[in-house]
């Protein structure tokens, strides 16, 4: 039996919102646990229902307003119990999340309490297995109700097998497109008409007395498994906090086209609202229709909606093929640089030691803070793929595990374009010398994340080890000591990519000859590549620091 999906609470394409976590952390790239301690039950003989009562099983959507599955629920249902599982399986030393994430999480579930309490409701918090609890309600006469959301690995199997033993109602409502031959035809209308359909609410005959008990706290869950993040800067997870980042962003949104591709700039100048979409603590679609309405027009507006049209292009992406987390959509590319594999290449990318600084700055500052601007995350996929040939995978996971707005969606679609392995876009090879020309000119970053070099003049940055010997004295860093040397030679590590991928591009596009292949590859209806370019051809912003195109590119 396939997953269940219901329409919009209003029968229209629209809906709910993008979520970000894996279930809270969604398909974390984590492996089955088959014994998972149950640390309650939740539910009791005394919570029989007699097919009026479901549980509302948040994941990722994790608010009250517009949000589908909570307005189904509460129409549908005279009893509604909201529910909130903490899965051991993502608590595992082998779950892609750092405590960060965990933790973000944890404050919007804290949040979410307070939303339900306001309309006089418990959160209900069990610690299980989810197939286990879930049971417990099915076997009292207790329906299921969670929202439909692109995921993939665990959770996508878990979804599945949920969905064949209890009859799970997956409620559709977040603009994708579900249970149709071709989700790409008149994609761009079904989101604008998602993005501009009213925001949806709890229906006026409420959630009822659910007479359900928490078995667990989020301080609980924080103590048993020693969730103790180290990472700093880390914006408070919830829709209060949320909410306030968006009502600043609509303020300064005309800096936006100017911050977006500066590391330091993007700090502040950006939205940073990607962990709030990625826990579904707001919706795409109300954060769309604030900025349509509040935010002044011009080209920071309209930079920024066509950002929440991405998002959706890569949820769709995802919802339509989950093997994008695991394996490289062309299969010409399947396998492609196992045989490079480095451990210690790798282990050198992962603790900022590279020897070109803009790409150890932005290892540096993924590792301390858990984010890093879209134009820095590309740079440094591109440099791991093409120029230190590793397997793209092995980089996307270390990302997924540090991100604290790690979105499987979107992190995974991206490194597999940024590292090549679609097969079907024009080779997009960031040079990280010209970075810190474009978008470091004076050592911000860089001298912020990699202090050792914060005494060596600014021109030298895009090139330390090009710094006269003499300057090295008087400025007391010495390249090869105080700095490591470059662990591979670009130019020759450019070509060698270029020459490789050029060989392969022939079987490539061969390989889209396959209608199946070549819509998952593609959004474009004609199969064609979507707007990428080569760093060093220009200032093409690829697929995320510019307008990049028109609606009609989704089709």
């Amino acid at each position: 039996m396939s997953r269940e999906t219901q329409p919009t609470p209003d029968d229209s394409p629209a809906g709910g919102d993008t979520g970000d976590v894996a279930d809270a952390e969604d398909g974390d790239g984590i492996t089955d646990v088959d014994d998972a301690e149950d640390v309650g039950t939740a539910v009791t003989d005394e919570s029989e229902s007699d097919g009026t009562a479901c549980v509302l099983w948040h994941r990722r959507d994790l608010r009250v307003a517009d949000n589908p599955a909570v307005t189904y629920a509460t129409r549908e249902y005279d009893t509604v119990c909201p529910l909130f599982l903490f899965d051991p399986q993502f608590y595992t030393d082998g779950s892609l999340a750092c405590d960060a994430r965990r933790r973000f999480l944890h404050e919007s579930l804290d949040d979410l309490g307070e939303q339900y309490a306001e309309r006089g409701v418990d959160l209900v918090l069990a610690h299980g297995d989810p197939e286990t609890i879930l049971g417990q309600f099915v076997d009292r006469g207790w329906d299921v109700v969670t929202t439909a959301e692109p995921t993939g690995r665990y959770g996508r199997r878990r979804d599945d097998r949920l969905a064949d033993r209890f009859g799970v109602t997956f409620v559709d409502g977040d603009g994708l497109r579900r249970g149709v031959d071709d989700p790409r035809e008149n994609w761009s209308d079904h989101v604008e008409t998602y993005f501009e359909t009213d925001t949806v609410a709890p229906d006026d005959s409420g959630f009822g007395d659910h007479g359900v008990d928490s078995t667990v706290t989020t301080t609980a869950i924080e103590e048993q498994y020693d969730v103790s993040p180290e990472k700093t800067g880390v914006p408070k997870g919830g829709r209060r906090a949320g909410v306030a980042r968006l009502d600043r962003f609509v303020d300064v949104i005309r800096s936006y086209p100017s911050s977006i591709s500066s590391p330091s700039a993007a700090e502040t100048g950006t939205s940073r609202l990607s962990g709030y979409l990625r826990f579904g603590c707001l919706s795409v679609r109300e954060v769309y229709q604030r900025v349509q309405r509040d935010a002044p027009d011009g080209s920071g507006r309209s930079m920024f909606v066509s950002r929440l049209y991405w998002n959706r292009h890569y949820n769709q992406k995802l919802e339509d093929w989950p093997g994008w987390m695991d394996v490289a959509v062309n299969p010409v590319f399947r396998g492609f640089n196992r045989s490079n594999h480095d451990a210690d290449l790798v282990e050198t990318w992962k603790r900022g030691e590279t020897g070109f600084p803009m790409v150890d700055a932005s290892m540096r500052c993924l590792r301390e803070t858990g984010w890093l601007n879209f134009r820095m995350r590309a740079m440094c996929a591109s440099f791991f793929g093409y120029i230190l040939e590793q397997p793209w995978r092995v980089g996307a996971d270390w990302f997924y595990y540090h991100l604290v707005d790690a979105d499987p969606a979107i992190n995974y679609t991206q490194w597999q374009m940024q590292t090549g392995v679609t097969g079907v876009h024009s080779m997009r090879i960031y040079n990280p010398r010209k970075q810190v020309r474009d978008n470091d000119p004076d050592g911000e970053f860089v001298y912020r994340w990699v202090p050792e070099l914060r005494d060596l003049p600014a021109d030298y940055l895009d090139q330390p080890e090009k710094t006269p010997l003499h300057v090295q004295s008087e400025c007391g860093v010495e390249v090869g000591e105080d700095y490591p040397r470059p662990i591979v030679g670009y130019e020759a590590k450019r070509q060698s990519a270029q020459d490789r991928f050029g060989k392969l591009q022939e079987r490539a596009s061969e390989a889209m000859a396959d209608p199946e292949i070549r819509r998952r590859a593609s959004f474009s209806r004609r199969g064609g590549p979507e707007p990428v370019a080569d760093d060093d051809a220009g200032d093409g912003q690829g697929g995320g620091d510019s307008d990049q195109a028109t609606l009609g590119s989704f089709e």
